[in-house]
């Protein structure tokens, strides 16, 4: 019968079993993070347009099922946000102590930013509705309405764009200068990235490049996650 010394270490069983099921918690957090950034921009467009009459928002604000979608949207945002957030945390564990810190620290905080721009977006884009059905204030203003949309198509398509443009940028440096990631979804990451920052500023669907992005990098780390050591990608030489 084997004896355990008072001084010795127990193994590390816990930590290992963490790092190998950390790759792949961090792809299903990219995929959710996908699904519902998606569904939340849809659902919550789904309001009176900025041309909107007093007649067609007082219309749309009879309609339950209406608002019933958009505050579904609303309501899906955060979730979205809080998804990408554990898919920030992943990619630093699936580069490990590759990271170059430079790149990391733009990594990090462009996330960030982008995470506080999809908040206030669809905070913006949804006030005038919360303010109705929860503080009892009077049907919104055509005025109103346009202010909403036009701050929340800023937060998100000017700014919230940008962040995840450069977020693309310095993920795939990582991942040019570590080979944790394959050729191809670097080029990508690259070529998305620059029609993201450089792209007409209320082009709506250009955002949705960003989730269809992630969504793949996930998928590739899901592949990956189980591989021997030997098959994993090399850095490029």
């Amino acid at each position: 019968m084997s004896t355990v010394e008072p001084g010795a270490s127990r193994p590390l069983v816990g930590p290992l079993v963490r790092d190998v099921s950390a790759p792949r918690a961090a792809g299903v957090a990219g995929l959710l993070f996908a699904a519902l950034f998606i569904g939340a921009i849809l659902l919550v467009r789904n309001q009176p347009a900025a041309e909107s009459s007093s007649a067609e928002i007082a219309e749309w604000y009879l309609r339950g099922d209406s608002k019933r979608v958009a505050l579904v949207g609303l309501y899906l945002a955060p979730f979205a946000g809080i998804a990408f957030l554990w898919f920030i945390a992943v990619i630093r564990s699936h580069v490990g102590d590759r990271e170059d810190r430079f790149f990391a620290t733009v990594f990090l905080g462009s996330g960030l930013l982008f995470v506080a721009m999809l908040f206030a977006a669809a905070a913006a884009a949804s006030a005038p509705l919360m303010a109705v059905k929860f503080q009892g204030a009077p049907l919104p203003s055509p005025d109103v309405i346009g202010l909403a949309r036009a701050l929340a198509y800023t937060f998100l398509y000017v700014y919230g764009v940008r962040a995840a443009a450069v977020f693309m940028i310095s993920v795939s440096m990582l991942a040019l200068r570590t080979g944790s990631l394959p050729r191809w979804l670097v080029i990508a990451g690259f070529v998305v990235a620059v029609i993201m920052l450089f792209s007409v500023s209320f082009f709506k669907f250009v955002v949705l490049l960003f989730p269809l992005w992630v969504a793949a990098v996930s998928i590739v780390i899901l592949l990956t996650a189980r591989l021997p050591e030997a098959e994993q990608p090399r850095p490029a030489g």
